[in-house]
């Protein structure tokens, strides 16, 4: 068995598309805590006489239309970029497991009300009601953060919540129960532990998700428009010079690609991994 351990762990970490993976979340991750020394030793200066200017020796991936180097942009925004996903999942994540376990294992009047408030929310398109929700409240980042979390902790919930109806009727659990187990103990002992692997392949999509929808909205108009330069509102400035300048568009279009195609590998690695059936 301990051969048969080792083997699996090995061949977990010379998976293709989990080398890949975490190769470009390492890099942006290390890009993202030394955005501020890098931001300290070569501060962000703007010269309207180079905008849009394209890559060349003195900057490598050009200017953007503040005539600030693009690199430096990209470097900053990719610590605004992650604070966005991780907030956004995180608070997302909360709801939906919080939600799901109360209507998965108590069930009864709560799970009925609660289900039709998912009804509802689901039955708008997530963009939409997030496009919605931050015209109303002014494009910024933190309404940008409220409003895909307020539309994305909906799949979450739904998961959980068929997650704890079949734990719930498993013989360990209905042993600990018969055992006079409390609950908060049937709870964290016998059912959240067995939603980790379940929710961890789920994060992972869920982080690439809100990173596309961030683009999106940004792309829009409708993105973090505070001076914050994430990904998607560098993608957005460069919308008006598709022709002059594609550099603008398609250097950050490609970062959003590698990271979202890496999150998406992940995703897969650890649900052919993690998951049992397979």
């Amino acid at each position: 068995m301990a051969k048969k351990i080792k083997k699996t762990a090995w061949a977990y970490f010379t998976d293709p598309r989990i080398v890949y993976s975490l190769t470009v979340l390492l890099l942006l991750c290390g890009v993202a805590l030394l955005s501020g020394w890098v931001e300290m030793r070569w501060p962000y200066e703007t010269d309207l006489a180079m905008r849009g200017l394209p890559p060349s020796w003195a900057h490598p991936l050009g200017c953007d239309l503040d005539g600030g180097d693009l690199w430096m942009s990209l470097i900053r925004g990719a610590s605004i970029t992650l604070y966005v996903m991780g907030l956004t999942v995180l608070l997302s994540f909360s709801v939906g497991i919080m939600v799901g376990i109360l209507t998965g294992y108590w069930g009864g009047w709560l799970d009925t009300i609660l289900m039709r408030v998912l009804d509802v929310v689901m039955a708008f398109p997530g963009i939409l009601l997030a496009m919605a929700i931050t015209a109303i409240m002014g494009p910024s980042v933190h309404t940008l953060i409220f409003a895909i979390a307020a539309t994305g902790w909906t799949g979450t919930a739904r998961l959980v919540r068929g997650q704890v109806m079949s734990l719930k009727e498993r013989d360990y659990v209905l042993a600990a129960v018969s055992l006079g187990a409390s609950t908060p103990r049937i709870l964290w002992v016998y059912i959240l532990p067995s939603l980790w692997s379940v929710l961890l392949i789920s994060a992972a999509f869920s982080l690439s998700g809100v990173l596309l929808v961030e683009a999106g909205l940004s792309f829009l108009g409708l993105g973090a428009q505070d001076g914050a330069p994430t990904w998607g509102s560098l993608l957005n400035q460069g919308r008006s010079v598709l022709t002059e300048s594609p550099h603008l568009s398609i250097i950050p279009g490609l970062c959003i690609l590698v990271t979202v195609l890496a999150l998406n590998f992940l995703g897969e690695a650890l649900r052919d991994y993690l998951d049992p059936r397979s």
